[in-house]
């Protein structure tokens, strides 16, 4: 992590600035509807690199990124430079995140191909739903480019809003800010330097980590996204414009058991329910609430299970998610798929 201080201080000066939001004028929400295409067909089509600041609870990190499109496939590279050196590298579907602390590389396939700049708003047609897009004016970057300023506004309390600073020529967000409903800023993502175009080569989308000894788990892809029906859970209820987004099965670490794992989603939003089976000694049972960085969590045991939902939503969404959670059939131990176990790519 790298020390906030000073930078930390005037990014949150500038963007808690809910008065200076509120008094520039709010324009047309088809203008707010093509920025946010533009934005997302730049993020995905474009090729480009930069080192960018994750900022949450009071502290930072910096990371660099790379990004290309070539021939339809998409390669992505992330460093973390500040923290504790861990790459995560995206090739299509398969993201692989290396771990030095732990010596150990995690493979995953993704349906949806996000980018690894974390949750961007996407098309308004599916968002309109939950969220309300405008355009709250104009101002120049962090980085001294022109940008206009995005909100996604969410129609009700169950999730949080955003804040986008587009950039005017390239269509790239140079920073996102997600906030609670009192505008509070609980996590920012800024562009510190921003190149786009130009080619990259193949050599740039290689971790520079010797893997050597590391220990390779790759999850698998058919337990990965089954289809929702077939689930030993259900949920009773779920928050408005909620669905089930994916579902897989996981090895955490600390425990040998698979863990059910539901991604439930609105578009933009994400929460990830865990259940597991009984945890073993020295791991208790948890019931409450708790906060990891920007994100909020709750835990409860049901039967033979613990279930916790976290997600960057309000406390109260992810309670309202794990308390949701029902078995699909007679009471006992399910898990839902065989276990992830040791793999090579």
């Amino acid at each position: 992590m790298i020390e906030a201080g000073r930078l930390a201080g005037a990014l949150r000066a500038g963007a808690c600035g809910g008065a200076l939001l509120c008094a520039l004028p709010v324009l047309a929400d088809d203008e707010a509807r093509q920025l946010l295409a533009d934005m997302t067909q730049a993020v995905a089509s474009s090729t480009y690199q930069g080192e960018f600041v994750h900022l949450a609870d009071g502290r930072g990190e910096k990371l660099s990124i790379v990004h290309r499109v070539k021939d339809g496939h998409v390669s992505e590279r992330l460093v973390s430079l500040s923290g504790n050196g861990r790459e995560v590298v995206r090739t299509d579907s398969e993201v692989q995140c290396y771990l030095p602390d732990e010596r150990r590389v995690l493979i995953e396939t993704h349906a949806e191909h996000g980018s690894l700049l974390g949750p961007l708003p996407t098309g308004a047609d599916k968002l309109e739903a939950s969220y309300r897009l405008e355009i709250a004016g104009r101002m120049r970057s962090v980085i001294g480019r022109p940008s206009k300023i995005l909100s996604v506004i969410p129609r009700d309390g169950y999730r949080f809003g955003y804040r986008v600073w587009i950039d005017e020529a390239t269509h790239m967000p140079i920073r996102t800010e997600l906030c609670d409903a009192q505008g509070t800023v609980l996590e920012q993502v800024l562009f510190t330097s921003l190149k786009v175009g130009g080619t990259l080569p193949d050599s740039a989308f290689r971790p520079s980590l010797p893997v050597d000894g590391y220990t390779w788990v790759r999850q698998s892809a058919a337990s990965l996204h089954g289809p929702a029906g077939d689930l030993p859970w259900r949920f009773l209820s779920l928050p408005p414009g909620f669905r089930v987004s994916s579902t897989g099965v996981e090895l955490m670490p600390g425990n040998a058991t698979p863990v059910m794992h539901l991604v439930i989603s609105d578009g933009l939003a994400s929460v990830s329910v865990f259940i597991e089976g009984p945890p073993s000694p020295p791991r208790r049972a948890i019931d409450g609430q708790g906060r990891v960085g920007s994100a909020f969590a709750y835990s409860r045991v049901l039967g033979l299970h613990q279930v916790t939902a976290v997600g960057e939503v309000p406390p109260d969404t992810v309670q309202f998610i794990a308390n949701s959670v029902a078995p699909a059939g007679p009471p006992k131990v399910m898990f839902g798929g065989g276990p992830a176990g040791p793999a090579h790519p």
